[in-house]
């Protein structure tokens, strides 16, 4: 097998671990009580956490054999993957609008990863390794308050779901200057940085699992998977010398990429608001438990009321929103 063929079944399998890791991640958050560290104690999660981390493992071996502009565009088929597997494994079946969202996301994402280029790339040096890590712990948090502040758990769950993105992708900026700073024979300089990649990375872990309960799957998995690259390669444009491949139209190219990208986790953010709007009766995503749920819960709503049927007993959250990091 040559080292090309043996990157794209690195990489692909690793997007399968991931897309396995977010699927059982989804359900030990519908399964639990709301509390923030109830995870933790729940071995089901640990698991997760394993396929996780083997998902990481193969993507870092892929990236040894194969060209970054190939390993990175097939990480965002994890999304796609989830589908499927979801359907096959939980019986959480995608309505054709996610997956039209799903798809978008995953061509606009592999489009603009494709584009990105690479020229003689540095280390960041310390000042801007704690610069950097200072930006991302504030934006991290700031967008814990927004997400703690809104109403709809849709939007509450996108956002932590957005900020377990920053915080995965600026791991990964991390971790390149880590093994950039290894393969020069500098190994104490990487050793405080590995500090920062693990509490980037536990936070980006804790984020993505609160992202979960009370917004599905494919929503918080397609925003984590869009943002995380975006914003490592953001930083690898502005602060490793990496730029878009074509000049001006590979540039505009990217953008449109990006809009394409963004539309689709637009689609899958709404289906998911409509569903919720619908008391999860007929949420594209929900098992048959979930419907059943659901109707229970609302007939109970509208008997101790008195109200006529469909007086919105259900239209509350389903699974109720993330009370803090999960």
């Amino acid at each position: 097998m040559s080292s090309l063929a043996l990157s794209v079944l690195l990489s692909l399998v690793s997007a399968v671990a991931y897309a396995a890791g977010a699927i059982v991640q989804e359900r030990v958050a519908t399964s639990s009580d709301g509390r923030s560290l109830a995870p933790l104690r729940d071995r089901v999660w640990w698991a997760a956490v394993a396929l996780n981390g083997v998902g990481a493992v193969l993507h870092v071996v892929a990236l040894a054999y194969g060209p970054l502009s190939l390993v990175q565009p097939l990480g965002a088929l994890t999304i796609v993957f989830a589908l499927p597997m979801a359907a096959l494994f939980v019986r959480r079946k995608a309505g054709a609008t996610a997956w039209r969202g799903a798809v978008m996301a995953t061509v606009g994402l592999a489009g603009l990863l494709a584009l990105t280029g690479s020229s003689d790339t540095h280390s960041l040096g310390g000042p801007q390794q704690l610069m950097l890590a200072l930006v991302t712990f504030g934006a991290v948090a700031a967008l814990m308050l927004v997400a703690k502040a809104m109403r709809r758990p849709v939007m509450r769950s996108v956002v932590l779901a957005g900020a377990a993105g920053v915080a995965f992708g600026i791991a990964s900026v991390f971790t390149k200057t880590v093994a950039m700073q290894w393969t020069s024979g500098s190994v104490g300089a990487g050793l405080p940085t590995l500090l920062v990649i693990a509490a980037l990375a536990g936070a980006g872990l804790l984020l993505s699992q609160a992202a979960y309960r009370g917004a599905g799957l494919t929503a918080p998995l397609a925003t984590v998977t869009v943002v995380n690259p975006v914003v490592a390669a953001a930083v690898g444009l502005t602060l490793f010398g990496e730029q878009f491949r074509h000049g001006t139209a590979g540039t505009m190219l990217a953008l449109a990429c990006g809009a394409v990208a963004a539309g689709g986790l637009i689609m899958l953010t709404t289906e998911r608001m409509s569903a919720e709007r619908r008391g999860g009766q007929e949420a594209p995503e929900g098992d048959e438990s979930t419907r059943t749920a659901s109707r229970t819960g609302g007939t109970a709503g509208r008997a101790s009321r008195g109200g006529p049927p469909g007086g919105g007993a259900a239209r509350g959250a389903p699974g109720g929103g993330p009370r803090g990091v999960q």
